[in-house]
């Protein structure tokens, strides 16, 4: 099982499970929240068969990643990624992120830069600023995730169950987009989570990306669902959009949150699309 370690806590090394799959072009695919890198199972066989060289990696206290009690903001995110991305000397790097994944993206690029990034992509993401203040007031209302951090500390099982029933908008795609089968595999990834991790994780979100979009020089593409329960659509990907000067806004019609699943192939052809786009433009 191939691990990197980020960091230290008390005695023992913080370490991230990462997978580095095929050859070609390095994609690195960066999660969503409660999941893992196995979410992205339904995207790496396009990709590998597409000739990418795909990373996936378990973000700290998910997956098969080290659980430490802290670091669970977006410095520390972007500093993983970085990590990651030096470790295995990545170049001419993709950089895809889903829902908070999305956010890793943002705080890299803002940190670190694009020297090594030849692409970005913002799937179903929440930058660039989801809560509603003064200065954002058609965000979202922060007892909202009041509620959500207050439904995990008090049942977080029973509270992932209906979370995922929102996520992947079971009452309207059950059996045509999404099955009973896989609704409980991602319950259960998100149920053997850290539980600090999973309630820190939603604090997170609520992380201002304003500045770190003004850095984006690299081209962009931003997926996202029209029937997106979770991260409103016109609280983030259009205001990304809006934000990142030349980025492509692709909305796909009828698709919740978690479309990488059910959505897939319209997913796929999106990123494959823009992925070759931009290879042919470097040729």
């Amino acid at each position: 099982m191939p691990r990197i370690e980020v960091g230290r806590e008390n005695s023992g090394p913080i370490e991230l499970h990462y997978e580095d799959y095929g050859s070609g072009r390095p994609v690195v695919l960066i999660h969503g929240w409660p999941q893992s890198g196995s979410s992205w199972e339904r995207q790496i066989p396009p990709l590998l068969a597409s000739g990418y060289r795909v990373i996936t990696y378990d973000r700290r206290g998910f997956g098969a990643s080290s659980r430490p009690a802290a670091g669970y903001e977006y410095d520390t995110f972007a500093h993983d990624l970085n990590t990651i991305v030096e470790r295995l000397d990545l170049r001419d790097v993709s950089l895809v992120g889903f829902s908070m994944g999305g956010g890793e993206v943002a705080r890299y690029i803002g940190t670190y830069g694009t020297e090594r990034v030849r692409t970005a992509t913002l799937i179903s993401a929440i930058p660039p600023f989801l809560l509603k203040r003064a200065d954002n007031p058609d965000g979202v209302d922060g007892s909202v995730f009041e509620g959500i951090i207050a439904g995990l500390q008090g049942d977080r099982p029973g509270f992932l169950t209906g979370f995922l029933a929102n996520f992947y908008n079971v009452d309207v795609l059950r059996g045509s987009r999404i099955s009973d089968d896989a609704v409980r595999a991602f319950w259960n990834a998100a149920v053997t989570a850290s539980s600090i991790a999973t309630i820190e994780c939603v604090r997170a979100w609520l992380t201002d990306f304003r500045h770190d979009l003004e850095h984006f020089d690299v081209p962009t593409l931003i997926l996202h669902g029209e029937a997106d329960r979770i991260v409103p659509l016109e609280v983030s990907a259009r205001r990304a959009h809006q934000a990142i000067d030349g980025s492509r806004l692709e909305i796909v019609a009828g698709a919740p949150h978690g479309m990488t699943w059910t959505h897939a192939e319209e997913v796929n052809e999106h990123l494959l699309a823009f992925l070759e786009a931009r290879a042919h433009v470097a040729a």
